[in-house]
């Protein structure tokens, strides 16, 4: 198919190739083109479906009016709804949405930033590895829009939209308390990463709280372990532990394999023992029982997380660093 250029446009509309360039540049008027002209090429441009060249527009105005969106795997359900979410936000004020996976990976992480500066896109929406903080400076330092969601650095001058991960663990595992467990584990991965210190410190205080904080039910795995390592990791420490009652999984990538590792051993949910997970997930839902979840809020996080883009975006001297707290639901199924 024929790409349909601006010297098409002033045929068909029998003007001059200048003319179609400043009606298509929003410069139609203040070149003293008359309204009947400026409406008759944009007919024919309409007509002939002309799409501009990205790069010369972006030449042009500096823009690209594309986002860079940086998660940590696009095939996590969570990951993939929030891509999807922000993705239709930022189509609704016509820009168009670049993503990648880091698979959790520092390295991959930076490489995926200086790839997107070089395709000069206007601003980025991160979910940051462990130790990106640099990383993420030098997009301040350069003046570059950046939004981080799901997690943050702490000490960091960055506008971020999160959910109230303390809160959202502290009230799951009140929840599990009232309904009499006793012998309650916390399954968490080895990363240092803030939204799963504030989990695991959510449960903690209010187990504490309760008097039945137990140290020794608190499992942290390896990070970047397989599905299969996981499953035989939670089946080990639920052998060692076997007077465990209840167990929160703080990601729904851990609850997976957990529900594969009762599965394995027999483990009855509720009957033997009862199970939250953060974050929903397909498969908790058509699992039998149905599994009892923390959800986060993804739209209220996508939207907001394209607002405080679009503020720097559309003044970077103006916007102020906005630190958005969201809050979890905790959505009670069968498994509890």
């Amino acid at each position: 198919m024929k790409k349909i250029t601006i010297k098409d446009i002033a045929t068909e509309a029998q003007v001059s190739i200048s003319t179609v360039s400043f009606v298509i540049n929003d410069k139609g008027e203040k070149m003293g083109i008359s309204p009947a002209v400026i409406k008759k090429v944009q007919q024919v441009a309409e007509k002939l479906n002309y799409r501009p060249s990205m790069i010369a527009t972006s030449l042009r105005t500096g823009k690209t009016r594309s986002i860079g969106l940086i998660v940590e795997d696009i095939s996590n359900q969570f990951f993939a709804d929030l891509a999807r979410v922000i993705e239709d936000e930022a189509k609704s004020i016509d820009y168009r949405v670049f993503y990648c996976s880091t698979g959790g990976d520092d390295g991959r992480s930076q490489e995926l930033i200086h790839s997107l500066l070089q395709a000069n896109v206007d601003g980025f929406i991160i979910t940051p590895t462990e130790n990106l903080e640099d990383s993420i400076d030098l997009l301040l330092k350069l003046k570059k829009p950046v939004v981080l969601v799901d997690r943050y650095f702490p000490g960091q001058r960055v506008s971020h939209v999160v959910m109230d991960n303390y809160e959202a663990s502290n009230t799951a595992t009140k929840f599990i308390i009232s309904k009499g467990c006793k012998n309650i584990a916390v399954v968490n991965n080895e990363s240092e990463m803030i939204q799963m210190k504030l989990r695991e410190d959510g449960c903690r205080d209010a187990l504490k709280e309760a008097g039945i904080y137990n140290e020794s039910l608190v499992l942290h795995m390896d990070y970047y372990s397989n599905e299969e390592t996981r499953i035989a990791t939670i089946a080990r420490f639920l052998e060692k532990n076997p007077n465990i009652d209840a167990v929160l999984f703080l990601t729904n990538y851990m609850g997976l394999a957990g529900l594969q590792a009762f599965k394995g051993m027999g483990i009855r949910i509720p009957e033997d023992i009862a199970v939250i997970s953060f974050d929903d997930h397909d498969s908790f839902k058509l699992h039998t029982p149905a599994i009892t979840v923390i959800a986060q809020p993804i739209e209220d996080i996508a939207v907001k997380s394209i607002q405080l883009l679009m503020s720097q975006m559309t003044d970077m001297g103006k916007f102020e660093v906005e630190k958005s707290l969201k809050k979890g639901k905790l959505i009670i199924r069968e498994s509890v």
